[in-house]
């Protein structure tokens, strides 16, 4: 198997074309979509050997799926076929003053009803080297759950690095009757880098830090999270500050258990989809991380793939390591 493995739904997105409100004129844009899917594609278009585990349906929709993963250089060998249908969700993107709006259809999904029996670890993490998935799989039920926490117990019990995006998803988690802190705190035990901020951290911890003020804020939540859990290693998060749809500003930063990592905040104008954005900065940090970067290093990758990833329609980051560097180096003439 590739060396990296993401585990998680792989879906379709489906947005009305341009800035349209849904079914306005009945048409959609159709991409592959999933946190998880996302952090393999970005991960595999920036040259690593990563794999991807999910389950589709024996069909048109689910064979896309697969061969649109495989054509970005994800290793698809690990997707089961099975099931009855593909998950799907719609987007209808904001504009100005209108916030986007998200709706899931992803209840009784191929991925969603399969066991966790379903999952064969012991050949899956065979040769694995980094393990990946996000709070979203827990919060699609309590089967999904199962196969989640039996995922990141074989990495842990085999000694794989785990990291874990939080990833909280209250429209999932209010279809059922799920305790996410529970869940979720089972699965961030394992994990040696968690993508969450003090909102992420609040919820697990049943604490509130909204009396700190920015980076004390962070820190003090990133200490009661190492705290909390002694195999955690690195927490990186994201702050943004929304003026209108088109004009965000945002900034990155990474705590360890020694100290942290800052950026500058930066100004991404003329946004044109900022799905996936989160998963774009987790794919950066990771790549940064997986190279040999120290966390300052990773903390400005990760940001420079969120902010390459606003400019792109889709969920996915489909950016190479070029495109990181012109980023970093500056200057948007036309490169000739």
């Amino acid at each position: 198997m590739a060396k990296f493995l993401a585990f998680g739904e792989i879906m379709l997105r489906l947005s009305p074309p341009g800035r349209e409100l849904l079914l306005q004129t009945p048409r959609f844009d159709v991409w592959v979509a999933g946190a998880e899917a996302n952090v393999a594609t970005a991960l595999a278009k920036l040259g690593h050997d990563v794999g991807f585990a999910s389950r589709v349906p024996d069909n048109d929709l689910g064979r896309s799926a697969i061969a649109t993963l495989r054509g970005h250089g994800v290793d698809t060998r690990a997707i089961q076929t099975g099931g009855d249908r593909m998950g799907l969700y719609f987007v209808t993107s904001g504009a100005g003053m209108r916030a986007t709006e998200v709706i899931y259809d992803r209840a009784y999904s191929a991925f969603a009803e399969a066991p966790a029996t379903a999952w064969d670890w012991d050949a899956l993490l065979d040769g694995v080297d980094g393990f990946h998935l996000s709070g979203i799989t827990p919060a699609l039920g309590p089967v999904p759950a199962q196969s989640a926490i039996a995922a990141v117990r074989a990495a842990a019990a085999r000694g794989i690095p785990i990291s874990f995006d939080g990833n909280y998803r209250a429209k999932l988690w209010e279809r059922w009757d799920g305790d996410p802190r529970a869940l979720l705190t089972q699965l961030v035990e394992h994990a040696e880098l968690l993508f969450g901020n003090h909102r992420d951290i609040a919820l697990l911890l049943d604490r509130d830090f909204a009396g700190h003020d920015g980076e004390d804020r962070r820190r003090d939540a990133a200490e009661a999270a190492f705290a909390a859990f002694p195999k955690l290693r690195t927490i990186a998060s994201t702050a943004r500050h929304v003026e209108n749809v088109d004009l965000h500003r945002v900034s990155a930063r990474i705590d360890t258990r020694d100290g942290h990592a800052q950026t500058e905040e930066v100004v991404l104008a003329g946004i044109v989809d900022r799905i996936g954005g989160g998963d774009a900065f987790a794919s950066g940090v990771l790549h940064a991380l997986r190279r040999g970067g120290d966390i300052g290093d990773a903390a400005a990758t990760g940001l420079a793939l969120t902010a390459l990833k606003h400019s792109l329609p889709g969920d996915a980051s489909l950016f190479r390591q070029a495109d990181i560097d012109a980023y970093l180096a500056g200057g948007l003439d036309v490169r000739r």
